[in-house]
């Protein structure tokens, strides 16, 4: 028997539409935490929407270990956001590289292990992209605009990384928690204590900061997904800022302000 990677152990999916089906139970969205290896210089891949090239062979004699894994990881993300997971065969990933199979076993015991792998990298790929794009902002509502802008973009240049998050919770019911809320609940003290910071300054309405955090969190997550299934063609920018406006400024005039006013939590 091979080891793990035969795709007739299991039917793990009957179409794709069961995997779209179980979107309403994927977790919300804040930010994951941050790794040391740098990943945002480095391409998810193609949209699934599109036929990719071939991964680049890969050169074992000169590549460092980490190199190496990187590249299957960005190879396995194309192949599994474009076929699935049950559908993506290993043997045409190691061949696209040029290497054995038994050196996909050394980095990725199981078919499993590689997919999550490339989950958590592209869920690293983000953060680390929405860090750099606020590294030079100081102010707290423009840092809050960017972390929009920047979150919306990702998503919009990597959507494998959606198809991953989708097929993830479809199929690997047994996790206790997916990727994205194993990211999210590693993210939420610092989190936490940026917004607090914010508050006590002034910068944004004393309120209990899990529930801004909830709130921002599931917009921007909804949004992602709706923009994937959708296709929907608006710019980020103007995305973006119709977010930013309603967030920041509400949707009551002054008067209706005046007549309902906040109610405390």
């Amino acid at each position: 028997m091979t080891r793990g990677w035969g795709r007739s152990r299991i039917d793990l999916v009957r179409t794709d539409w069961s995997v779209r089906d179980s979107l309403a139970r994927i977790p919300r969205f804040d930010f994951p935490p941050n790794e040391a290896t740098p990943l945002a210089t480095t391409p998810l891949s193609m949209s699934p929407r599109r036929t990719a090239a071939a991964a680049p062979k890969l050169d074992t004699a000169s590549t460092t270990a980490a190199e190496r894994r990187e590249q299957i990881l960005l190879a396995a993300t194309r192949l599994f956001a474009e076929h699935g997971f049950a559908n993506t065969d290993t043997q045409r990933l190691a061949d696209e590289l040029g290497i054995g199979k038994g050196t996909l076993y050394r980095y990725f015991p199981s078919k499993r292990e590689l997919f999550l792998a490339a989950t958590d990298r592209g869920m690293r790929m983000l953060v680390e992209t929405i860090d750099a794009s606020i590294a030079d902002i100081e102010d707290p509502p423009t840092r809050i605009a960017q972390v929009v802008r920047s979150y919306l973009k990702f998503f919009a240049d990597h959507p494998q990384l959606c198809e991953l998050l989708i097929s993830e919770r479809a199929l690997f019911k047994d996790r206790k928690k997916p990727t994205y809320f194993e990211h999210r609940e590693a993210n939420r003290e610092r989190l936490r204590l940026l917004y607090r910071g914010y508050i006590d300054e002034g910068q944004i309405r004393d309120m209990p900061v899990d529930r801004i955090l909830d709130v921002l969190g599931d917009l921007m997550y909804g949004t992602m997904f709706t923009n994937h299934f959708s296709q929907r063609q608006v710019s980020v920018e103007s995305q973006a800022q119709d977010i930013i406006d309603v967030v920041f400024h509400g949707i009551l005039s002054d008067q209706g302000r005046e007549r309902n006013p906040p109610k405390e939590q």
